[in-house]
């Protein structure tokens, strides 16, 4: 039996279990916060997140970078002891100053640190759940907030310190938590024999002056759409849904990297309402970051208690290079609304077949 955790002192049960455990026994529960942040003319992007994994016994974190072409990493992972408040690991943590509000995210190592503080800009948005099956089992069942904001602080890289200002810097968040798929490669069984195919993800957070607008579509290789969720957030937290988005990308001559989007969206009283975006520096989220793919380190990921590791990566090296566009890419997103300019996140996967967008099979690749 589990010993009580520091969290059992809170009213917050929602299973007859102690907090120290989960209410499943699946190895794949996480329970993770995700931030991006950047200077909005494409000369700094940042990713960066923490997280816990009960049923592995293992939390981690992370801090990237994206300056020109190279890619520096740092991530801490250790072992995993009460659960608690106390959002920490090595030389990185998360300070919650206000829930659902403001943040304090540190992050102590020689080549990169910061020290950056989190506002929103409007209130937290619930998305819709995220599950996706292999045949009847989900691989990705889980709930997550969004919100857009600015950061205030310091970014150090290599030793040289970059002001954060607020009036500059701004990004997007979420945190989430249920299944998906973290800590060592699982045997892949049948779907070795019989995969997907493809898989065609698009989530894009957008923050201007008077609203938000968050859109998330995720489809087969058909294109039936398997995640629909796009809605406006104002200022006093009211949301109105915007229908069935209609995704217009264009792709680089010979890639699947995005240059241009359009989003056709259509409000509660039937009006439509167009999104133009422009993709700029991009971070390959499985290239330092730790996601899906990324063959040197994966969250939850057991590397020994107290570890952590610096990481510098060059994207137009041909060791490297060759790997960017085999996963989920985050790229500065500037983006008009009617007359009302916004900034935010473009993130996306083209992976294999995607009939709506006339791409056949792994290798193929935009005119």
């Amino acid at each position: 039996m589990a010993a009580p955790a520091p969290l059992d002192e809170y009213p917050i049960h929602q299973t007859p279990l102690s907090l120290a455990r989960v209410g499943t026994s699946d190895r794949n529960f996480y329970d993770r916060s995700y931030f991006n942040a950047h200077d909005r003319d494409g000369g700094t992007m940042l990713i960066t997140g923490l997280g816990v994994y009960p049923n592995l016994g293992v939390t981690d974190a992370y801090l990237a970078v994206r300056r020109n072409d190279e890619v520096r990493s740092v991530r801490f992972s250790d072992a995993l002891g009460d659960r608690s408040l106390d959002m920490r690991v090595g030389g990185y943590r998360i300070e919650v100053l206000e829930p659902l509000q403001r943040l304090r995210v540190v992050c102590e190592h020689d080549e990169l640190s910061c020290d950056m503080t989190w506002t929103g800009a409007f209130p937290t948005v619930q998305e819709q759940p995220h599950l996706i099956l292999t045949g009847n089992r989900p691989i990705i069942e889980a709930s997550r907030f969004a919100q857009v904001g600015s950061w205030a602080g310091t970014l150090s890289v290599d030793g040289t310190d970059i002001a954060v200002d607020p009036a500059v810097w701004t990004g997007t968040r979420d945190r989430s938590w249920g299944i998906r798929p973290v800590g060592e490669t699982e045997p892949a069984g049948r779907a070795a024999a019989e995969p997907s195919g493809g898989f065609w993800w698009l989530y894009v957070p957008l923050r201007f002056d008077d609203f938000a607008i968050v859109v998330i579509v995720q489809e087969e290789p058909d294109g039936r759409r398997t995640l629909n969720d796009a809605v406006r957030v104002w200022p006093d937290g009211r949301t109105e849904q915007l229908g069935w988005p209609r995704v217009n990308i264009r792709y680089r001559s010979g890639t699947r990297i995005p240059v241009a989007a359009r989003l056709d969206l259509t409000t509660p009283d039937g009006k439509s309402l167009e999104v133009e975006i422009t993709p700029g520096t991009g971070v390959p989220l499985h290239i330092g970051c730790g996601y899906g793919g990324d063959p040197d380190w994966l969250h939850g990921q057991w590397k020994g208690r107290d570890w952590s590791e610096f990481r510098r990566y060059d994207l137009t090296d041909p060791a490297i290079a060759p790997r960017i566009p085999y996963g989920v890419i985050d790229h500065v997103a500037h983006a008009r609304c009617g007359s009302a300019e916004g900034w935010g996140l473009f993130e996306h996967a083209s992976l294999g077949r995607h009939d709506p967008t006339g791409f056949a099979d792994w290798a193929a690749v935009a005119p």
